[in-house]
């Protein structure tokens, strides 16, 4: 029989899990038996006043599920008695027994085609965006109904009693094969919007993600705004939008987004973190997502924590040789500390790890201290700080030392007490590789000495201090010689002039300097640019250094004088010698540097 409103109706439904019946009646009777003795009396045995207590309790769940009957009624939804009822495990397994007992809802019935959930309060919106995301997920008809607490307290026992049910809500995943399928539709920018703005909620994640993995960006951004959604992916370093999506499309699409990266649905004015993983053919790739607060909704900002983006050789990262050559000496030394500089996003970690795996040895012992552990190395104990249960840089660190490690990598140094205790560790047979927050190499010093380090043990624990930034290669499908204005030719023939001889970089023919943009093709989306490079600037520490350490006079301006007197070229120049080569522009170069 079919209802008018298209729905099955309960005795259909019952006729479809006759098969189940007997069995879960069955598991659910013999662990009653198994946790308490049946000491009960039958209907013949009760005594006058226990037959009417008995008689009483059944006319109050009578009661009760008939006010559930009106009650769903008045709301819109159908109602179900689920005591007798025959659950399939396949039916249960769809919601775990952990968010079952949270929100008071369960799955009874799963065919395939149709899905049907009981909740206690089917008014709740985040009941009514999981019913919504199961049917998405699952491809099916999903109906909710309206079910008393005596029906889900009956319902609920078949977890216990049946073989222990996965969880599966975390392990969604999106398939290799859909962002495959997607990828191969994807000719430029343009058709990616083009495809977004036809697909299903359940598809828009995925298509954003198999775009963010061929255009190679490293972060999707996906925003709540006044009048839609605003999808944008960043490549090498540059936010570009993508498409804008309707904005009642919103809730169902953040609800996606929350599911599969495990954050709670019902949560919207606090910020989130979690994450999910992309599993392809012959590597993981970790997407961590973190969801933040907006006047709008939310915002969505998704990192592809892609292993092949920090896979690069030491000889790959882009230093000029005399650079390399440098670096190389002082990360060979048996202790001592070597610290990276720059803001988010600059590639530290890329090179923190490419002097890891060429450190990495038979005989050498490296742990890391991150915060998280983004990208797994082999053969590298790897340790992720936990600030709520108070296991910090410092206190790890000091743990970490107890482990007699060769190497030590420390995420970040950001107070006085992973300072000192990093310092004291390369001062007892460690090397020690950290990054610090500064402009700049020249800028490291005087932010250890405003953190209260005294220089006197600074000094001696120092080898090199590295500057960097990412910048962006030139498109080579559009590349032209670029002519510059008489302002910036004139800024960078002084700036290219200024190179130390003891540098070690030959010094470049200003006078005949030839330059090159990229006009912006379909290969680049207009950019003029494809893929990035860094650019380094490197402070060794020797005895002038350590004089200024040791003086009076620790400045950004007195550092980057002594340190260009020893040879050092800085991010800017190095910059432009590689704008000379043809890699990049001088425009990138003075985005990226100022010059």
């Amino acid at each position: 029989m079919v209802m008018p409103n298209g729905f099955p109706s309960i005795e259909d439904l019952l006729k479809q899990t006759t098969a189940q019946k007997a069995q879960s009646d069955s598991a659910i009777q013999a662990k009653k038996q198994e946790e308490k003795p049946v000491t009960g009396k039958t209907e013949e045995e009760l005594a006058p006043a226990e037959k009417l207590e008995r008689k009483m309790e059944r006319i109050e769940i009578s009661s009760k599920e008939h006010e559930a009957a009106q009650l769903a009624s008045i709301s819109g939804v159908q109602y179900i008695n689920l005591v007798g009822f025959a659950i399939s495990p396949d039916a249960l397994r769809l919601i775990p027994e952990e968010r079952s007992k949270e929100l008071k809802t369960i799955c009874f019935l799963y065919t395939g085609p149709e899905l049907r959930v009981g909740s206690v309060d089917p008014d709740n919106e985040t009941v009514k965006n999981l019913v919504f995301e199961l049917g998405e997920r699952y491809k099916t008809h999903a109906v909710l109904y309206k079910i008393t607490d005596d029906s889900f307290t009956h319902a609920v026992e078949l977890y216990r009693a049946l073989p222990k049910i996965r969880e599966i809500v975390k392990g969604v995943q999106i398939k290799q094969e859909e962002i495959e399928a997607f990828q191969q539709k994807m000719g430029s920018f343009n058709d990616i919007g083009t495809i977004l703005k036809d697909a299903s909620i359940t598809d828009v994640l995925a298509i954003v993600v198999a775009a963010a993995l061929k255009v190679g960006s490293s972060d999707i951004h996906i925003e709540a705004e006044e009048k839609g959604i605003a999808v944008r992916l960043r490549v090498d370093g540059i936010l570009q939008d993508i498409a804008e999506l309707q904005r009642d499309q919103w809730k169902k699409i953040i609800s996606r987004i929350k599911l599969i990266a495990g954050l709670k649905l019902n949560v919207t004015d606090k910020p989130q973190d979690g994450r999910f993983t992309i599993y392809q053919k012959d590597q993981k790739i970790d997407v961590r997502t973190s969801a933040l607060p907006t006047a709008w909704g939310e915002s969505v900002v998704m990192r592809i924590l892609n292993p092949e983006s920090i896979q690069l050789a030491f000889e790959q990262l882009g230093l000029r040789k005399p650079a390399q050559e440098r670096l190389i000496r002082e990360i060979e030394k048996p202790h001592g500390m070597v610290i990276t500089t720059g803001p988010t996003g600059s590639g530290k970690t890329t090179t923190l790890y490419a002097i890891l795996q060429r450190l990495n040895k038979p005989g050498v012992k490296i742990i890391t201290l991150e915060d998280p552990v983004e990208y797994k190395l082999e053969g590298i104990n790897q340790s992720q700080i936990d600030q709520s249960k108070e296991y910090t840089f410092a206190k790890g660190l000091r743990s970490i030392l107890r482990q007699d490690p060769d190497i030590v990598l420390v995420g970040e140094i950001r107070d006085l007490e992973t300072a000192e205790t990093a310092i004291q560790a390369s001062l007892t047979g460690h090397l020690l590789l950290s990054t610090i927050h500064t402009n700049d190499a020249a800028g490291a010093i005087p932010r250890f000495t405003a953190m209260g380090v005294k220089p006197f043990l600074l000094a001696p624990s120092l080898n090199a201090i590295m500057g960097q930034r990412l910048i962006r290669r030139i498109c080579e499908k559009c590349k032209v010689e670029d002519a510059l204005d008489d302002e910036t030719h004139a800024k960078v023939k002084e700036l290219l002039d200024a190179i130390p001889e003891s540098s070690g970089e030959p010094k470049p023919d200003t006078a005949n300097m030839k330059f090159f943009k990229g006009t912006g093709c379909e290969a680049c989306n207009q950019t003029g640019y494809k893929g990035r490079i860094g650019i380094y600037e490197i402070l060794v520490k020797d005895q002038e250094i350590e004089k200024v350490i040791l003086g009076t006079e620790i400045s950004e301006y007195k550092m980057r004088e002594v340190a260009a007197s020893q040879g050092m070229i800085s991010m800017a120049q190095d910059g432009l010698l590689k704008a000379l080569e043809g890699m990049t522009s001088v425009e990138e170069v003075k985005r990226i540097t100022g010059l």
